[in-house]
């Protein structure tokens, strides 16, 4: 349920891309003061997860219809290749922005980066593999509909 108390927190999806601000904590910081490299694996998680959370949310039929058909189903990365441009500092507000970029039979592939103030921190490049029942299977026609419709707009 969303409510003006967690209405942000999820970022949101405009023009095919799903955007997500994330301040860094020092939690997320190295001894140096800049986010640890492992970091930024959370931050493109967040980024992956508050995007399939919207598109589900917007289009709440669309996760039913796929529970129906695939019940139990995630996502699981099977593949992640990360590119550590420009360091982050604790306080900066960076945005996660996550873009479909090619959807296939049981995956999808995904490009993210972490930027500050429009500046490329991260660049990655994520497929994600459609499971269910403990194996790959091939991603619903709705939620494939949904993310090339996404694809599309981009």
């Amino acid at each position: 349920m969303t409510d003006s108390l967690t209405a942000g927190l999820d970022g949101e999806i405009r023009d095919g891309r799903h955007r997500l601000a994330v301040r860094v904590y020092y939690e997320d910081t190295d001894f140096s003061g800049v986010v640890y490299y492992a970091n930024y694996l959370k931050f493109l998680e967040r980024g992956r997860t508050n995007y399939l959370r919207l598109l589900g949310a917007d289009q709440r039929a669309l996760f039913e219809e796929t529970e129906r058909e695939a019940p139990g189903f995630a996502f699981v990365v099977r593949s992640l290749a990360v590119d550590y441009l420009k360091p982050a500092r604790m306080d900066d507000i960076v945005v996660v922005t996550t873009t479909p970029s090619e959807v296939r039979g049981a995956s999808i592939t995904l490009t993210q980066t972490v930027t500050r103030d429009d500046v490329v921190l991260v660049a990655a490049t994520v497929k994600v593999a459609f499971v269910s029942g403990g194996r790959a299977r091939p991603i619903p026609k709705p939620l494939r509909i949904a993310m090339k419709a996404d694809q599309d707009a981009t």
